[in-house]
C-alpha cells in the first residue's frame, strides 16, 4: 500500500548519524517482482475492505442493530489504519521496511482469523482494529517500495498495475464474498483472507529487497497520541449524525473535540524537530490538491459500495450471490480502465484523463439516480451504469496518483506515498460514514421512522439510496475541481 509518512527518505542531512535516502529515481535492475508483491498487499487489502461492504447489511440483521452501528465493523478497520500508519511510517524507517512489512502481515492473518471466530459485534470490531494495525503496518511500505524500486521513468505503468491489483481485490470481494455469504455465512469473509496473506508474506520474504538504511531521530510519540483520537472524533460525527442530529450534545462534543486534537496535532508537528507527518510537504499546492482528490475518489468508491450493497439486498431483495455479481460490475470496470490510464498518461496528460473520468463517474451517478427505483429493464441500465462509474474511477485514480507523487517535492519522495495512502483510508471512513448517515437520515424521511426502526426493505430502501446518490454526486464535483485546479497551477501535470 503505502511508504513512511516520516522516513528516512524525508530529510537531507538528517541528524544523529541518519543516511540519505537513495535516489527513487534510480530504479532497481528487474522492479517487476518487487512491483507484484506490493500488489499482492493491495488486491489482499482490497479485497478484505470490498467484501466487508457487501456482508454489512447481513451484519445488522445477525447482530440486530442499526446500520450506523453496522457500519463499525468497516470503520474500525479504515480508522485504526489511518491512525497507525504514521505511526508505523517513522517505524519503518527506523526499524526496516522490509521487516515490519512481514510483521504487519503476520498481524494482518492472525486479525482475520480471530475475526472469523468473533461471537458479537463488539469483539468483531475489536479484531478488526488489530486488523486494521496490521494492515498499516503494510501500508506504511508499499508505494515507496514500488516507486522506489520502478524510478520515475517506469513509475505510471507500475502505479497503474498497482492500481490494477486493488481493482482486482475489489473485484474478487463482491464476488467470492457473495458466494460466501451464501454458502458459508460471514465468518467465511474473514477466513479467506488468511491463505491470501501467507502467500504475500512468503512472496514478500523472498522478494523484497533487505533495507539497511534507518533513520535515527526520535518517535514522535505526542503526535501519535493526537492524531488517533482526533480522527476518530470526527469519523464518530460523520457516521451517527443522523442518529444524533447536528446540534445534538454528542455530535457538538464529538466534532469540537475532533477539530481541537486535529489542531493540536497539527501545532505539535510544525514545532518538533521529529514529526510525525511533515506538513512541510504540503507547500507544493499540485500535490496538496492531489491528495484532496485521491481522499474524494476513494469516497466515492467506498459510498456506493455501502449504498448499493443495501440497495441490492435490502431494496432489490437479491441474494448475496446475485447482490455480489451486480457490485462487481464497478471493481471490474475499474480494472480494466486503470492500466489504460496509465498507458495513456503521456499523450493526453494527467489532468485530462482525470477530469475525463471523474466526468463518468457523475455522468453515471445521475444515470443510477433516474433508474433506481424503475423495473426491469432499468436494472440493465442499471449495471451499464455502474461499469461506467467504475470505468470513470479507473480513469481518475491510476493518472492522479501518478501525478501527485511526482508534485510532491523531491525531499518528501517517502512522504508523498504515505500521504497517499493515508487519504485513501480518510476516504473510505468519509465514504462510509457519510453515505451510512445520508442513508440513516433519507430512510428515516421517508419511513417516518422515529429511530427505533432498525430494519426495513423493498421500495422505501431503493427510495433512501436514490436520493442518497446526491451525496456522492457532490463529492464528485468537488473532486473534479481541485483536479481542474491543479492543471492550472501545474499545467504540465
Amino acid at each position: 500500500m503505502d511508504g513512511a509518512v516520516s522516513g528516512a527518505g524525508s530529510r537531507e542531512g538528517a541528524p544523529g548519524g541518519a543516511p540519505l535516502p537513495a535516489d527513487p529515481a534510480r530504479p532497481h535492475a528487474n522492479p517487476w517482482p518487487i512491483v507484484a508483491v506490493t500488489c499482492i498487499g493491495a488486491a489482499m487489502g482490497q479485497f478484505d475492505a470490498s467484501v466487508v461492504q457487501l456482508a454489512l447489511p447481513d451484519l445488522a440483521v445477525v447482530f440486530d442493530t442499526r446500520e450506523t452501528l453496522a457500519s463499525w465493523v468497516a470503520l474500525s478497520y479504515v480508522l485504526a489504519f489511518s491512525a497507525a500508519l504514521p505511526v508505523f511510517g517513522r517505524l519503518c524507517a527506523m526499524f526496516g521496511r522490509k521487516r515490519l512489512y512481514l510483521a504487519g502481515m503476520v498481524v494482518f492473518i492472525l486479525a482475520s482469523a480471530l475475526c472469523g471466530i468473533a461471537t458479537s459485534l463488539p469483539e468483531l470490531i475489536v479484531y478488526r482494529i488489530i486488523q486494521g494495525i496490521g494492515g498499516a503496518s503494510l501500508g506504511a511500505n508499499s508505494i515507496v517500495i514500488l516507486n522506489q524500486a520502478a524510478g520515475k521513468a517506469l513509475r505510471a505503468r507500475a502505479m497503474g498495475y498497482f492500481s490494477a491489483a486493488q481493482a482486482v481485490g475489489v473485484s474478487l470481494g463482491p464476488i467470492a464474498g457473495g458466494l460466501l455469504l451464501g454458502f458459508f455465512g460471514w465468518q467465511a469473509i474473514f477466513w479467506v483472507t488468511v491463505p491470501i496473506g501467507l502467500l504475500g508474506a512468503v512472496a514478500g520474504w523472498l522478494v523484497l529487497p533487505d533495507d539497511t538504511e534507518r533513520d535515527r531521530q526520535p518517535f514522535d510519540w505526542q503526535g501519535a497520541l493526537l492524531l488517533g483520537p482526533s480522527l476518530v472524533c470526527l469519523v464518530i460525527v460523520l457516521n451517527h449524525i443522523a442518529d444524533w442530529g447536528i446540534a445534538s450534545l454528542p455530535a457538538l462534543a464529538f466534532g469540537i473535540g475532533g477539530i481541537v486534537l486535529l489542531a493540536c496535532f497539527i501545532l505539535r508537528e510544525k514545532r518538533t524537530p521529529s514529526p510525525l507527518i511533515d506538513l512541510g510537504i504540503f507547500a507544493s499546492k499540485p500535490f496538496s490538491l492531489g491528495v484532496v482528490a485521491v481522499l474524494l475518489s476513494y469516497a466515492l468508491l467506498y459510498g456506493m459500495f455501502y449504498l448499493m450493497s443495501y440497495a441490492a439486498i435490502r431494496g432489490l431483495h437479491e441474494p448475496p450471490e446475485r447482490a455480489g455479481l451486480r457490485l462487481s460490475a464497478i471493481p471490474i470496470a475499474l480494472g480494466i480502465a486503470a492500466p489504460f490510464a496509465g498507458a495513456l498518461v503521456k499523450r493526453h496528460g494527467t489532468a485530462t484523463l482525470a477530469l475525463f473520468g471523474m466526468a463518468l463517474a457523475a455522468a453515471a451517478l445521475l444515470t443510477l439516480s433516474l433508474v433506481a427505483l424503475e423495473p426491469i429493464p432499468s436494472r440493465t441500465i442499471g449495471m451499464i451504469a455502474l461499469a461506467v462509474f467504475g470505468a470513470g474511477l479507473g480513469f481518475f485514480m491510476a493518472p492522479n496518483n501518478s501525478a501527485t507523487m511526482g508534485a510532491a517535492p523531491a525531499r518528501f519522495a517517502g512522504e508523498a506515498g504515505a500521504m497517499i495512502n493515508l487519504a485513501r483510508m480518510l476516504g473510505v471512513s468519509l465514504g462510509i460514514a457519510s453515505s451510512a448517515s445520508m442513508l440513516r437520515w433519507r430512510t428515516e424521511v421517508i419511513t417516518g421512522a422515529t429511530g427505533d426502526t432498525v430494519f426495513f426493505y423493498g421500495h422505501p430502501m431503493l427510495g433512501a439510496v436514490e436520493t442518497s446518490f446526491g451525496l456522492l454526486f457532490g463529492l464528485a464535483l468537488v473532486a473534479a475541481t481541485a483536479t481542474w485546479w491543479r492543471r492550472r497551477v501545474a499545467p504540465d501535470a
